[in-house]
């Protein structure tokens, strides 16, 4: 049977479409519509004085503050803003790799000699997620809460309480169960080179955070950029009252809201770690890596599809002389 060709997602995108036109969650109306209000009802008062018979046109102020100028400052300012953004994103993905390469050859690579070894593994590849919530917290000021507290012990939670950066602390207790297993002979010294190079990479990821938490814009550049916000759009009546009217205030609030909100978007996504709804959503990753670690951890590390069955034949051992004319 044919089915039929009409499809109700792009009627679905359009209702997202319009709803997001009017949704004042997750966008700038907030933040700039104080800024906008000010501009607008300072032009009323222009157009009131104008009215009066008060000479207040005057368009040479349109060369006061340049548009190109005004535009290159603020895609500049947007563009370093999403840089950031993007870094961070690129970041918390590395860790996400890194994290789970790390538990599968941790899961697989060392040997269980002994059963208290299964649940030190266990407890060993928990700390994995554990460093991803740390680090979540670490960069959002946030001390250790229960959310961390399941995935480390009693006594190790009460270390991180202690600790200034507990993401650093978890790497080293990683490090350490690894060199004990190489120490027992339950890893092998390549794959602990393998384990601590991934360990090594959750390390530069915090770092690479952490660049990003401890170096906000120049506070001379944003400062300059909001001077010149507010010095553009206080000109703007005194340009077009004597041509607009008594429309001056509405299209005064456009062009501030416009150019506001470009510069609210950019200061909103500068510290990517945050809780705003434009922030990352490093909840959702961080319960993500627990689910990954979790399902790795309930696996039998001795079986899989490669293990023989009783209807494969033999495997042929590499290290057997097989005769050339069989009898």
């Amino acid at each position: 049977m044919v089915k039929s060709s009409s499809n109700p997602k792009p009627y679905r995108k359009e209702r997202a479409w319009f709803r997001d036109l009017f949704s004042l969650k997750g966008s700038v109306i907030p933040a700039v519509l104080p800024r906008t209000l000010f501009c607008a009802l300072f032009a009323l008062l222009i157009y009131a004085l104008h009215r009066r018979g008060w000479t207040v046109s005057s368009p040479i102020l349109g060369s006061l503050v340049p548009s190109l100028v005004l535009g290159l400052l603020l895609v500049f300012r947007t563009n370093t803003s999403y840089e950031r953004f993007w870094e961070g994103r690129k970041l918390w993905g590395n860790v996400v790799n890194l994290t789970r390469n790390l538990a599968r050859q941790m899961w697989v690579a060392i040997q269980e000699k002994y059963p208290a070894d299964h649940d030190a593994k266990v407890n060993a590849i928990r700390l994995l997620p554990a460093f991803a919530v740390a680090l979540k917290l670490h960069l959002r000021g946030q001390a250790p809460n229960a959310e961390l507290a399941t995935l480390v012990s009693a006594a190790q939670f009460t270390k991180l309480e202690q600790m200034n950066n507990p993401p650093l602390e978890i790497a080293f207790w990683v490090a350490d169960y690894l060199q004990t297993q190489q120490a027992q002979h339950k890893l092998h010294p390549y794959q602990l080179t393998a384990c601590l190079e991934g360990l090594d990479g959750l390390v530069s990821t915090l770092g690479g955070c952490e660049r990003i938490l401890k170096t906000p814009m120049p506070m001379a550049y944003s400062i300059h950029l909001k001077q010149l916000l507010m010095l553009y759009c206080l000109a703007l009546p005194f340009q077009m009252v004597a041509s607009v009217g008594w429309g001056t205030p509405f299209l005064v609030g456009l062009i501030s809201f416009a150019v506001f909100g470009i510069e609210a978007i950019g200061i909103e996504i500068e510290n990517p770690f945050g809780h705003d709804p434009n922030d990352l959503p490093l909840d959702a990753i961080c319960q993500t890596m627990v689910q990954n670690i979790e399902d790795l951890i309930s696996l039998a590390p001795s079986t899989g599809v490669w293990q023989q069955s009783a209807n494969q034949p033999p495997l042929i051992d590499l290290g057997q002389e097989i005769p050339l004319n069989p009898p």
